[in-house]
């Protein structure tokens, strides 16, 4: 095909025409709104470096859920952050822990709507670590038992789904085992397969309560220049039970979101993480973006990388926007 036979502007004169053979649709069904939980009542703390998302308290988090619900979005992403913490994590596994609290709180208000739990252990650790210290190392194998523990724990609390984060070798097998056999093999794992050791993470980690406390997590959570090795990890993690499989962060990792659609047969969900939404935020505030048409743009490329499913702070946003339009 070449000019004057074929002109791609023909079918860009209007929004007729573009929306007609638009090849990325993105849908509220796409998205999962993350949450930060913590213990008392009536709080709700602004997360400075997060416009518009807050510390909440349960009756808060009860609130945002039915909303959230009434957008159109299937689907919360919890994470707890507990009033003490401990270096054995022991509020991570509590049966009246922050998460297990909220889990039984908002599936007895809202019961319709999806409840994903991220299992991890940095946000319940005094140190702020993934796992289990032993000098200044993070040991794995004691650690997966404990996530184990944990994701247990917060289906037996009505949980939904479970997402493993914490990048330890075996965390999805043993979780899986422990549900098996606990009478919840219908739980589904949501597994954290190419986490990046990324520096997109720094809001979050205010929200989150959850810096470690020395060193980096560069030991367990992927080195960003290498994407065979993401391959690698995934497929470890659907050998070892998981039902969907997820890269995070997702916009500087599209080509890992795009090789994972292509190489396996799973539903491929993608985190876009804190920092990749601050920064928008950042630039829109101060006038440089049109904060509405960046967001839309970057988590339409997020889709177009192939993405199942988009875990994103804008789905609210994105709600709204795609209701109006």
């Amino acid at each position: 095909m070449h000019y004057p036979l074929y002109r791609p502007r023909r079918l860009r004169k209007s929004e007729e025409f573009r929306r007609m053979i638009r090849e990325t649709r993105l849908s509220v069904d796409d998205l999962v709104s993350p949450l930060f939980v913590v213990p008392g009542k009536n709080v709700k703390k602004p997360i400075s470096s997060m416009p518009g998302n807050f510390q909440m308290s349960t009756d808060f988090i009860v609130e945002e859920v039915r909303k959230i619900k009434g957008l159109g979005i299937p689907a919360v992403l919890l994470f707890g952050i507990p009033d003490s913490k401990d270096e054995s994590a022991s509020g991570a596994f509590a049966k009246d822990g922050i998460i297990q609290t909220a889990v039984a709180e908002i599936k007895n208000a809202v019961p319709d709507i999806i409840v994903i739990t991220d299992v991890c252990l940095c946000e319940y650790t005094s140190h702020g670590h993934c796992g289990m210290i032993r000098g200044t190392e993070v040991d794995n194998d004691p650690s997966i038992d404990i996530l184990a523990e944990t994701g247990l724990s917060h289906a037996v609390a009505g949980a939904d789904m479970v997402a493993p984060s914490a990048m330890m070798d075996g965390q999805v097998f043993a979780i899986r085992k422990a549900l098996d056999q606990n009478g919840y093999a219908g739980t589904p794992i949501m597994a954290y397969s190419a986490k990046y050791a990324s520096c997109f993470y720094g809001p979050f980690r205010e929200a989150a309560e959850s810096a470690p406390q020395f060193g980096d997590r560069k030991t367990y959570q992927m080195d960003p220049p290498n994407s065979n090795e993401a391959m690698r990890e995934i497929a470890l993690d659907i050998e070892e039970g998981a039902d969907i499989i997820m890269v995070k962060p997702a916009l500087p990792y599209l080509d890992v979101i795009q090789r994972a659609k292509d190489m396996f047969d799973l539903p491929v969900a993608a985190y876009n993480v804190s920092g990749e939404f601050s920064m928008i935020k950042a630039a829109a505030k101060l006038g440089w973006i049109d904060g509405d048409r960046a967001m839309m743009e970057a988590v339409t490329a997020i889709k177009r990388a192939g993405a199942d499913i988009i875990i994103t702070y804008f789905a609210p946003e994105i709600a709204r926007f795609l209701q109006d339009q």
